[in-house]
């Protein structure tokens, strides 16, 4: 994967990235912590990073994205029509997520690599992932949230342990290295305390994810309450931190992404710990 990275990164820079801003929510900062805190776990798309694939203007540019998807078949050599791609790539993901209920998992997550290596019935993997990292970064543009560095540092300056529980896929941790030049381990995060959905085919709302994090955090003496979980989405991150006994912050800083899942019985009487609408405000509280 390595080599992929460093091949797909001139690429990706020049053509793809764009600078994207957040956009404002209703909602005011509120809350406190309830406890010191000696870990924070944190989401990634829409909390850590803007996510474009939220972008309430998405419609708009549908007919930019075929041309971009119809480019893309073309520099791979791939005799696929790209208005009807989108809805085969999310059939065979939906697919994946049948057999994996069958099998006990709950919430299920697949790898992405492979369901593009059954879509376009290719064998080789890599290019697989260089193809799935294009169309990621066509279909779900990102860019660091404001005062992302200035609060890893903070975290890092007060001694408190960092780590990561997302939905996630193989080219979600290059984010940090594109943009802020290190990995995710270089910038503070603890390797043991990062749990990507695609590594364990489950994905959150799960409690699974939080489960483990609360073991191995508890193997070090960190008793839950003491561990503050930030997250965009009401169903996929506050309510499975809440059950782990996690304090909760609702990041509430960009429209795109923030989903308070009013309609589901299960958050309709759900309060986070704390509201933050800029990740700078984490510094004052912790």
């Amino acid at each position: 994967m390595e080599q992929i990275y460093s091949e797909m990164q001139r690429t990706l820079i020049q053509k793809y990235i764009r600078r994207m801003t957040p956009l404002p929510t209703s909602l005011k900062p509120s809350g406190r912590l309830k406890a010191d805190l000696r870990c924070v776990l944190f989401d990634i798309y829409g909390t850590l990073f803007i996510s474009g694939s939220g972008d309430i203007g998405a419609a708009a540019n549908a007919a930019n994205r075929i041309s971009q998807i119809a480019e893309l078949l073309k520099k791979y050599g791939l005799p696929k029509d790209a208005r009807a791609l989108p809805d085969e790539f999310h059939g065979a993901i939906a697919a994946r997520h049948a057999e994996l209920r069958n099998k006990g998992i709950d919430f299920p997550e697949v790898r992405i690599d492979r369901i593009w290596q059954q879509v376009l019935q290719i064998d080789d993997q890599e290019t697989a992932m260089r193809f799935a990292l294009e169309f990621e970064w066509i279909s779900n543009p990102a860019y660091p949230m404001p005062h992302l560095v200035d609060l890893l540092a903070a975290c890092r300056k007060k001694q408190i342990s960092m780590g990561i529980i997302s939905n996630a896929q193989f080219y979600t941790p290059w984010l940090f290295r594109w943009f802020l030049n290190e990995d995710p381990q270089g910038l503070g995060f603890d390797s043991d305390l990062i749990f990507y959905s695609y590594c364990y085919e489950t994905a959150k709302p799960s409690a699974t994810l939080f489960e483990m994090a609360a073991g191995r955090l508890a193997g070090r003496g960190i008793q839950p309450n003491a561990v503050l979980y930030l997250g965009n989405d009401m169903l996929n991150d506050i309510y499975p931190a809440r059950n782990a006994g996690f304090q909760t912050a609702l990041f509430a800083g960009d429209k795109r992404s923030l989903r308070l899942r009013a309609e589901d019985t299960r958050c309709r009487d759900l309060k986070p710990d704390l509201v933050v609408t800029d990740l700078g405000q984490l510094i004052r509280l912790i």
